[in-house]
């Protein structure tokens, strides 16, 4: 895909903005409530689909749906990262004030190493075809692993990054306001909020082992992967603060994200027969792609609403307030 230099640039000052307005506007620690949340979200989301338009009017309607579905994709996958930053906040007591500032670090982290990532398996895909194969097993297991209750549980305090941080430097156990290295007799020591910052990054690795395939199952064009995936990234830390609390509610979408992935990897083994054995092997097109993915989320979010779980916990984890 032939990509204007000028819309990369766009791209670049559009990200590079939002992140100073983010950083200004949350400059003071304060806890984030439910509305600030919502109008961040709205924000985000807006800000999203005004790219998306633009990417329709610039490279045409195909790559304008290839990028809504990867970053609707990118969306509904990063869910499961919201009951991680849960878990990692709950582990390490981060103060509720502190929050936004950990995840706002851990959003940046997140945008360079998909870009490695993203960069690398398109690389990768352009040259080896067969490699689609392989990016569909690691989507049909962890679509298995879902369903049948397997995930792997994530522990904060045994991730490699918080161990190599704790080898690396001495960390201490009370937290110093927002500081993320203080002095002690001259020496440098890491707050507990460096270590969750640590624990977030590690935790985002481990789910780009699923979201990379799978965006690559949508477009193998580094400009609609990347900026998709850019913008659901960006939105993650309101995301966070607007369903914190409500997370437990949406008991039934865990199953909906495996069976997206599930549909992604047919559509990736598809794609690599059609390359590779014969052109008359049909293959699911975005449009497809994107109204299974509309729908299966849309099933997933009214059957959790109707159906809640019969001992749903109605107090947050995470000590976030949801209810301002």
């Amino acid at each position: 895909m032939d990509v204007p230099v000028w819309l990369w640039i766009v791209f670049a000052v559009t990200v590079v903005v939002s992140l100073a307005v983010d950083l200004l506007a949350h400059r003071k620690a304060h806890v984030i409530g439910f509305k600030e949340a919502g109008l961040w979200s709205a924000l985000w989301v807006g800000l999203a689909l005004v790219f998306g338009g633009v990417v329709f009017l610039t490279l045409g309607t195909t790559a304008g749906t290839e990028y809504t579905t990867a970053w609707l994709l990118e969306k509904s996958l990063s869910v499961d990262n919201l009951f991680v930053f849960a878990l990692i906040f709950a582990y390490f007591k981060v103060p509720r004030e502190y929050q936004h500032r950990v995840l706002f670090f851990g959003v940046i982290g997140a945008l360079v190493f998909r870009a490695l990532f993203l960069t690398a398996g398109v690389a990768v895909v352009n040259r080896f075809t067969f490699v689609l194969f392989l990016f569909a097993a690691i989507l049909f297991y962890s679509s298995y692993k879902i369903l049948s209750g397997q995930e792997e549980n994530f522990d904060p305090g045994k991730s490699y990054a918080v161990r190599l941080l704790r080898k690396v430097m001495p960390v201490q156990d009370e937290y110093s306001g927002t500081h993320f290295i203080v002095r002690e007799e001259g020496r440098r020591i890491a707050t507990p909020l460096l270590a969750v910052v640590a624990a977030i990054e590690a935790a985002d690795l481990i789910f780009a082992v699923d979201s990379v395939p799978a965006v690559l199952a949508v477009s193998d064009d580094l400009f609609i992967v990347y900026t998709s995936n850019a913008f659901a990234i960006l939105g993650l830390r309101a995301l966070y603060f607007l369903l914190a609390g409500l997370l437990d509610r949406f008991h039934y979408l865990s199953h909906g994200l495996a069976i997206i992935l599930a549909f992604i990897a047919v559509k990736l083994v598809l794609q690599a027969c059609h390359k590779m054995i014969s052109t008359s092997i049909p293959e699911i097109p975005s449009p497809v792609s994107l109204a299974v993915i509309v729908v299966i989320l849309a099933v997933s979010v009214t059957l959790s609403m109707r159906r809640p779980p019969p001992d749903r916990n109605s107090t947050d984890a995470s000590g976030t307030d949801t209810g301002k």
